[in-house]
């Protein structure tokens, strides 16, 4: 049995972070190019870099390209350097294997000259058997303390795309976006107050969400400024 059958890492990807449900607050090619590059489009390149601040999507991306990969017909995998750094460089032995590949967080292999080396041969690997990989990371690929050149070499050799930030504007709107895929209705003035009030991080928003959702459910009510104070500011 291959290393990666037995990988022991929980890698169930979260059902809504699909590509449908990340909101752009102007047309970019950004999700057209993932797309592109999941279906094998993209002129022969194997890698795929996604770089921007925390809070930004990159997580929501790498599992909406793996939902995208399961749609096709193809495998994928999506692992968290977080939890990868805490086990031996041979858990990514026979990755190769997956046609779509995921790391996420790759700047937390600043200090680690074992698993900068261990990328850099799984990327190779990746390249021989023709599948693919996507990494993201916090910031350009120069600027991520990677020490090793070839690796760095490998990463700007392929695709490339910023994740820019959402505006106060654009977290309004991608939260009342993410709300009506849910069937829930709110409207911008509720959406507004839950950024001034609660936070501007999108993850934390959408776990507000998840919380008034169930709440709204529970007590039969909608999702507004009144029922947010009694739900989460009490």
């Amino acid at each position: 049995m291959s290393k990666y059958n037995q990988l022991p890492l929980a890698v169930h990807l979260p059902d809504d972070e699909t590509f449908t449900s990340f909101y752009c607050s102007a047309p970019q090619p950004l999700i057209a190019n993932l797309k592109a590059f999941v279906e094998g489009k993209s002129h022969g390149t194997h890698g795929f870099y996604l770089f921007g601040q925390k809070g930004v999507g990159k997580s929501h991306l790498l599992h909406a390209s793996c939902a995208y990969a399961s749609e096709l017909g193809l495998s994928s995998v999506c692992l968290p350097m977080a939890e990868l750094l805490d086990m031996s460089v041979e858990v990514l032995t026979d990755l190769e294997q997956v046609d779509i590949i995921c790391l996420d967080d790759l700047q937390l292999i600043a200090h680690s000259n074992c698993w900068q080396r261990a990328i850099f041969d799984l990327y190779n690997r990746v390249i021989e058997n023709d599948k693919k990989i996507i990494l993201s990371g916090n910031d350009s690929a120069s600027q991520l303390g990677i020490r090793l050149p070839d690796l760095l070499s490998r990463i700007t050799w392929g695709m490339v795309e910023q994740v820019k930030p959402l505006t106060d504007d654009g977290k309004a709107a991608a939260v009342i976006h993410r709300a009506r895929l849910r069937g829930i209705e709110i409207n911008d003035e509720t959406a507004k107050y839950l950024i001034n009030r609660l936070s501007r991080d999108m993850m934390s928003l959408i776990d507000s969400l998840d919380i008034l959702d169930k709440a709204s459910i529970r007590e039969q009510r909608k999702i507004t400024i009144p029922f947010i104070k009694s739900v989460l500011l009490k």
